[in-house]
């Protein structure tokens, strides 16, 4: 890797029967890695069931691993009852110091506001965690009538511009977090 380059992990928060959050993590995913400078590591909840895992579980040490090793975030996350989903939270909760003085960023999707309450909820979470999280983010009002059947958006553009502030954001909090944790580690 570059010196300009880093690892992102891309959070898929919900684990409903039925959900569209993969449609939005491929689209999102696929946008990201079209940047070269992006290595791009998808950790989906509904595969790490974060209510199983427990400490000392190589699921554990799996699941820990990998967001220790990431340098940037982006959190993908519909809006249930104006919040967002209890296994994204159980997640969050279960590590401490591999959030910390990192950036993160958001996707998300839901009825009408597009899922941005979840999103203001989780920048609380993440401030508490010493984590640092960006303005710009990525929703989907109204999500399912913005893609086809094969999971593209019918009108690409808007989401795309909105991506690609996200990750001009996340990618500058990325670079200069990881060397400022290299030149004096976090101590939160």
């Amino acid at each position: 890797m570059s010196a300009h380059s880093y690892r992102l992990a891309v959070i898929i928060g919900s684990t409903r029967e039925g959900r569209f959050a993969p449609v939005i993590a491929n689209w999102f995913t696929r946008h990201a890695e079209s940047r070269v400078h992006i290595d791009v590591d998808v950790i989906d909840l509904d595969t790490v069931r974060p209510y199983e895992l427990r400490h000392g579980s190589e699921e554990y040490a799996s699941f820990a691993k990998r967001v220790d090793a990431a340098d940037a975030f982006v959190v993908i996350t519909p809006e249930y009852n104006h919040s967002f989903p209890a296994p994204l939270k159980h997640a969050i909760d279960l590590l401490h110091a591999p959030w910390q003085a990192k950036p993160v960023g958001f996707v998300s999707y839901g009825g009408i506001s597009g899922g941005l309450r979840a999103i203001e909820q989780l920048r609380l979470v993440f401030a508490e965690l010493h984590a640092t999280t960006v303005r710009e983010t990525v929703s989907f009002p109204l999500a399912g009538n913005l893609f086809d059947e094969a999971g593209r958006l019918h009108d690409p553009a808007p989401a795309t511009l909105a991506a690609d502030a996200l990750l001009d954001q996340l990618t500058w909090w990325a670079v200069a977090l990881r060397e400022a944790r290299e030149a004096r580690p976090y101590g939160g």
